[in-house]
């Protein structure tokens, strides 16, 4: 007989509309993030190192879609957890991995963008992709440390209090030390500190941005230098601002539950924080697409047919002059006069 905490507290109605909504975002997620890797695979040549965070960033969204989606999916229209414990230690420890991950991953680009616009255009070469390399190595081993934790005896994993999802037992904060220590360690570590870290980042950058256009609106036209950049700025705030904005009223709700009966909020309630938590995964190519005319001229040139079938296209080096899928940081703002004649020179070209 299946654990009154695995059936579904929602009406049928709305398992069914959560199924078709994960559905949506399993597609959305698995197709453009593949298009994003096709598209680094066939430029892996002029990636530069920073790049690879991004490529980083789409494996964990396509992880988090291919290995949880479908039992979630599956679960909602069976208006039941399909599984009981096992699954649900699985579904969340999927779930914490790639959360983290992503959290990581995207205050390493934040980090890296930060130095990269701070630093001269000699300095900002130093990146190597070995560096990165070895950046995205411990972001997954981090990552990967704090989801087996619980498995180990510090925190535990348990069902959503809608019953067809599974995550981080938050109702164990107050009940158990072990479940108090874990929550917190985790908050501050793989919640706070990241975003901070990021807000702190891009605040700078701002603030630097601000400045060079202070003193660029003293001359007549705009460095492409200057235009490039802040483009790449723009991106990468919306895509960190993207996440933290789906993820926030989830942890609202997570720590409401922390110091509040789970019976306090109605089941839909914690429903949709849940979902908007999970749309996460798939807006970033969208983000690509609108902002980086080399993704753009790249997804074009996939010639969908039966079976998907993707055909790819010789590499131009002139892409190389658009807006890349993602921030090399190459072209950093530089203020000197050496570098204004140096930005109005590649304009003119």
């Amino acid at each position: 007989m299946m654990e009154e905490q695995y059936i579904s507290k929602l009406h049928p109605v709305v398992d069914y509309g959560a199924g078709v909504f994960l559905l949506i975002i399993a597609i959305l997620t698995i197709l453009g993030n593949s298009a994003v890797l096709a598209t680094a695979v066939k430029r892996s040549s002029l990636l530069k190192s920073p790049e690879l965070l991004t490529v980083n960033l789409a494996v964990a969204d396509i992880g988090m879609a291919i290995s949880m989606y479908p039992l979630a999916i599956a679960s909602a229209w069976n208006h039941a957890w399909l599984g009981g414990d096992a699954s649900c230690i699985y579904y969340a420890l999927m779930g914490f991995l790639f959360g983290v991950c992503s959290m990581m991953t995207l205050c390493a680009m934040a980090v890296i963008r930060f130095l990269v616009t701070n630093s001269s255009k000699s300095n900002s070469n130093k990146i190597s992709k070995n560096t990165v390399h070895i950046l995205i190595t411990f972001i997954w081993l981090y990552s990967l440390l704090w989801a087996i934790l619980p498995l180990v005896g510090w925190g535990y994993y348990g069902p959503e209090p809608f019953g067809i999802s599974c995550t981080i037992a938050w109702s164990k904060f107050h009940s158990s030390s072990n479940g108090f220590s874990f929550i917190l360690s985790m908050f501050l570590l793989c919640t706070v500190l990241p975003a901070l870290t990021i807000v702190a980042c891009y605040l700078g950058i701002a603030w630097k941005v601000h400045k060079a256009y202070q003193e660029i609106q003293n001359i007549n036209r705009i460095p492409h230098a200057a235009k490039l950049e802040k483009k790449l700025t723009l991106m990468a705030v919306l895509i960190s601002v993207g996440f933290l904005s789906a993820w926030t009223p989830y942890a609202a709700a997570s720590f409401w539950s922390i110091f509040n009966s789970s019976d306090s909020l109605q089941p839909i309630v914690t429903l949709l924080p849940c979902l908007f938590a999970k749309s996460s995964t798939a807006y970033n190519p969208f983000i690509y697409y609108i902002f980086s005319k080399t993704f753009r001229h790249e997804i074009k040139q996939l010639q969908c047919c039966w079976g998907w079938r993707v055909h790819f296209f010789s590499a131009d080096n002139s892409a190389e002059n658009s807006v890349s899928m993602m921030w090399s940081g190459r072209d950093n703002i530089r203020l000197s006069p050496t570098a204004k004649v140096e930005s109005q020179e590649a304009a003119r070209h």
